[in-house]
């Protein structure tokens, strides 16, 4: 059985198409989404210039400064302030710049993460010993921030855009037809007939 001359033209196209597709589903595309985390980013890292707990600032629980020591800082709060840092801010602007899908993954679910951690930072400064400062402006901020952020990476990350639809639709039409054209190609041919009833 002969081949329309447009199913070749297709198929010596199909491999382009399928690195296209690959490719798309690779990316991202935030849309307004963008601005949103931008600015949350932003927020985050002008977190770190205000206090955290009583005048120890989320820079000086970065780096260990004398003041931590004094306001009697714990794990959880240093651990917060690295994730906000490496995930809020750092794996989510490099995910806005490389608009990557795993970049984005990864930004997700550090921001998740550093969120979980905030509540148990928030919670520790709270429940300091007698004597010891509560959690801070920045803190709260920092925290919120995050919950915002991660709620927003949830969103680009599960969201396709139309244009991964089309294609992925397209792939699985063409195999559709690749296999029914298979199986088409597989049936014996017909006997020709001259007038006589097939034996």
């Amino acid at each position: 059985m002969n081949r329309p001359p447009d199913d070749d033209a297709f198929n010596a196209y199909r491999a382009d198409l399928e690195k296209v597709e690959r490719r798309l589903a690779r990316q991202i595309e935030p849309g307004g989404r963008a601005l949103v985390v931008s600015i949350l980013v932003f927020v985050l890292l002008a977190s770190f210039i205000l206090p955290h707990t009583g005048e120890v600032r989320g820079w000086d629980l970065l780096f260990g400064s004398e003041s931590t020591v004094a306001a009697g800082v714990t794990l959880p709060i240093r651990v917060f302030a690295w994730l906000a840092l490496v995930f809020g801010v750092g794996f989510s602007t490099l995910a806005l710049l490389t608009r990557r899908w795993a970049v984005a993954w990864i930004a997700l679910a550090g921001s998740a993460t550093a969120a979980v951690i905030g509540l148990l930072a928030v919670w520790s400064r709270q429940t300091a010993a007698a004597g010891q400062p509560g959690p801070g402006i920045g803190l709260i901020i920092a925290w919120f921030a995050l919950i915002v952020l991660t709620f927003h990476w949830a969103r680009v990350v599960w969201t396709r855009t139309v244009v991964q639809l089309a294609a992925e639709e397209e792939r699985r039409r063409a195999a559709a037809d690749q296999q029914t054209r298979k199986l088409l190609d597989d049936l014996p041919e017909p006997p020709e007939q001259n007038g006589e009833p097939p034996r």
